[in-house]
């Protein structure tokens, strides 16, 4: 018999340093004034997001400072066990020389075809997360 485990609340540090250790998560926004969600590679940078994108709504959401959402996550459904961070926070697109000059080249690669050169980052503006353990086992 296996006996439920609490959630863990994590607190900004640790949620950022879980983050470091996958590359892909999903983008929240706004698409045609409806909630949209985007799977997207991604680093951190600075402790903010980064993602990059061609065009179309995710740049929109960037170009108009949105407020979007970031979720990453590592769940393991066998052992009832893993954890999830969500970012919350303005995208913006990045536009400084020595910014984009940090992050070009095969820092961020994107996984989907086509051209990719713009860079949007999601200014944390509040991280949020928790973590389950894998489940005690209990005799009867």
């Amino acid at each position: 018999m296996t006996a439920g485990q609490p959630v863990e609340v994590l607190d900004q540090k640790q949620c950022l340093d879980l983050l470091r250790t996958v590359c892909v998560g999903r983008l929240v926004f706004t698409e045609d004034g409806l909630p949209a969600v985007q799977p997207v590679n991604y680093r951190l940078y600075l402790e903010q997001v980064v993602i990059r994108v061609a065009g179309g709504a995710k740049l929109d959401a960037a170009t108009e400072k949105s407020v979007v959402a970031f979720e990453a996550d590592e769940l393991d459904p066998e052992l009832r066990s893993g954890w999830s961070v969500t970012v919350v926070g303005h995208a913006e697109l990045i536009t400084d020389v020595g910014e984009l000059v940090a992050l070009s080249g095969t820092w961020l690669r994107p996984w989907a075809t086509g051209r990719r050169d713009r860079f949007v980052r999601i200014r944390t503006e509040k991280v949020t997360g928790r973590r389950l353990r894998p489940p005690l086992i209990t005799s009867v």
